[in-house]
């Protein structure tokens, strides 16, 4: 044998050794018909992180097969809880495979899947086949400031009832701003909020505290780009199982994936989208705004507004209305703003300014000096509303809004009339004044308050709120029960002595439209006193699947320091949710070293099963 027909020889062993070797890989041609890519089971094979924002979820690929009747079960580690759920023949053919989401980060994990899979007219029932799914730790870009301690916050289970123990919990979180953000403003015209971006944090946690996903945003947000930049806020499941939020000047869509439905600009006459999305039930979205171009009176001075528009658009991005609350409300009621404790405004917390308020002569020199923005102040062109919800009464086509810095919670129609106004009557004038509703006790008889407090400790007000949402199988076309968080910054329109005398609630009321009263029917977090206190952000919300009232308390869990007047550290958020009418939480979380948003429970059936 010649040294050509040898070398031949040994190449033809080795190219079989090899084969034998990675034969699990089933090696082919650049553009031959074989895969190149190991395959685990009778399917294809595993893609992570498919839409590149979600890294704990995978698809296992068809392979080829019509895939059906799936369920998906990612084995828990010693000590973990089971995610299962059914997988509905639309998504395997959305995907092109089986989606796998719940898998634990920097782990070897066992997902079982159960699926028939069908070809050339044969079909095939397979039970449990098993997979091994590898990932990486979780990543997410840091600010790198000494006082970030970590980038997903740990989870202190205090408390778990059983009945909650399938719970899965979306926190909409965020990290400090680094400073490569920030640093450009709206100038023609002025005004805005364009310098306020923290980077998201948002995960999903399952009951024993493990992370079970995150988004990775890099390929979607840039606090340097001023396009991709701001705060992505208002987290809405929506009915068809996916995600809606908004940042900066983009509305968004997204499944559980990570698969983008749509991520689109606002509207041109609008900006500063923050705080608030909501589904309709005609398919529209509710979003919270700004107006990108406001003209004065006298036709001469524009300005960018601050938190007080709200847009209704269409599935096509169509706006079919608007509500410019400005025009609705009165813009230069100064009663909540000048008692808002400065040092916690909105996300804006300075221990530097813990405990001061506005008086009329600061809030009047913002005018000499037309001094525009992200700023408490009256007048379009300023944070005098702050409006951090909205809702959607379908009795009767007309929406609900929380507004922290009016300390109010008001419902308009259609016709952009008030309808009614849940808040201390103090500052409101004219015809605003008469829907202001009257507070009565389970009986009917009123509560005694004066114009600024209540007296009576069956009923408060609530102070600087976040969320107010409809429960709508509560609620009917005379009567609206509504969930609360009131953070109470400026209770009875003061402030305290101290303080750690502040508190924080979580509120159900019960308004009667024909009365024109409000009803307390619960209230939980006066006795918790400034542990649990809330300054700013935090989220209230009836949950239906098991009758429940779900709460955070977002900024909460944070020592105040007496001497220098401010905060240590980070927050420390508190999750709860509690049984209808229960005095005392079925669950408890604490997660620690982490600004919070707001969180929310997460339905797998409604993202996986859709028809």
């Amino acid at each position: 044998m010649n040294f050509k027909l040898k070398t031949l020889a040994r190449t033809g062993v080795c190219i079989g050794l090899l084969s034998m070797s990675l034969g699990a890989f089933a090696l082919g041609g650049a553009s031959g018909p074989k895969l190149k890519y190991p395959v685990d089971g009778k399917l294809g094979s595993v893609v992570l992180n498919p839409y590149k924002i979600a890294p704990l979820t995978a698809v296992i690929l068809n392979g080829g097969y019509q895939v059906s009747n799936v369920t998906v079960t990612i084995v828990p580690k010693e000590g973990g809880r089971e995610i299962s759920y059914p997988v509905s023949d639309t998504e395997c053919r959305t995907h092109g495979g089986i989606p796998v989401f719940g898998l634990y980060p920097d782990y070897r994990n066992t997902v079982k899947v159960s699926y028939t899979r069908t070809a050339n007219g044969k079909s095939e029932t397979v039970k449990d086949e098993e997979y091994k799914i590898r990932t990486a730790p979780a990543f997410i870009a840091m600010a790198g400031y000494s006082s970030e301690v970590t980038p997903f916050p740990k989870a202190d289970i205090k408390k778990m009832d059983k009945a909650f123990e399938d719970r899965l919990y979306l926190l909409n979180n965020m990290l400090p701003a680094p400073a490569n953000s920030s640093q450009a403003v709206w100038n023609n015209p002025t005004g805005g909020v364009l310098e306020w971006t923290f980077p998201p944090q948002n995960a999903i946690y399952d009951t024993k505290g493990d992370l079970r996903w995150y988004m990775e945003p890099s390929s979607i947000y840039d606090p340097a780009d001023l396009n991709k930049a701001g705060i992505m806020m208002g987290f809405r499941q929506t009915k068809d199982g996916a995600f809606i939020w908004g940042y900066g000047q983009h509305y968004v869509k997204y499944d559980l994936m990570g698969r983008e439905i749509f991520n689109r600009k606002l509207p041109g006459r609008y900006a500063d989208h923050s705080h608030t999305t909501k589904e309709m039930p005609n398919g529209n979205i509710l979003l919270r705004v700004a107006a990108a171009d406001y003209v004065f009176p006298d036709g001469k001075k524009h300005v960018r507004t601050v938190r007080d528009v709200v847009i209704e658009v269409d599935p096509n991005g169509r706006v079919v209305d608007e509500w410019r609350f400005f025009d609705i409300l009165d813009p230069n009621r100064a009663t909540v703003l000048r008692v808002l404790d400065q040092g916690a405004v909105c996300l804006n917390i300075d221990p530097e300014h813990a405990g001061e308020t506005m008086s009329e002569k600061e809030l009047k020199a913002q005018d000499a000096n037309e001094h525009f923005g992200d700023i408490v102040g009256t007048g379009p062109g300023r944070n005098w509303l702050h409006i951090n919800s909205v809702d959607y009464d379908p009795t009767d086509d007309s929406i609900i809004i929380s507004s922290r810095h009016q300390s109010a919670i008001v419902k308009v129609g259609r016709d952009h009339k008030v309808k009614w106004i849940l808040g201390a009557p103090a500052g409101w004038t004219g015809e605003l004044a008469d829907k202001v509703l009257k507070p009565v006790k389970k009986d009917g008889t009123p509560v005694k308050t004066t114009k600024r407090r209540s007296l009576d400790d069956q009923f408060d007000w609530t102070w600087t709120q976040h969320t107010a949402f409809r429960i709508p199988s509560k609620s009917d076309e005379r009567f609206v029960t509504i969930t609360v968080f009131d953070n109470g910054d400026g209770r009875g329109m003061e402030q305290p002595a101290l303080p750690t005398q502040k508190y924080s609630r979580a509120v159900v009321y019960r308004i009667d439209q024909k009365t024109g009263t409000v009803e307390q029917l619960w209230d939980y977090g006066k006795d918790r006193g400034f542990e649990w206190f809330s300054p700013v952000t935090s989220l209230t919300e009836y949950q239906a699947d098991k009758d429940s009232i779900f709460v955070y308390s977002a900024t909460a869990g944070s020592t105040y320091n007496l001497k220098k007047g401010g905060y240590d550290g980070q927050p420390n958020p508190w999750l709860n949710e509690f049984k209808w009418g229960a005095k005392e939480p079925s669950v408890e979380i604490q997660f620690r070293d982490s600004e919070g948003y707001q969180a929310m429970p997460v339905d797998l059936k409604k993202a996986f099963n859709q028809p």
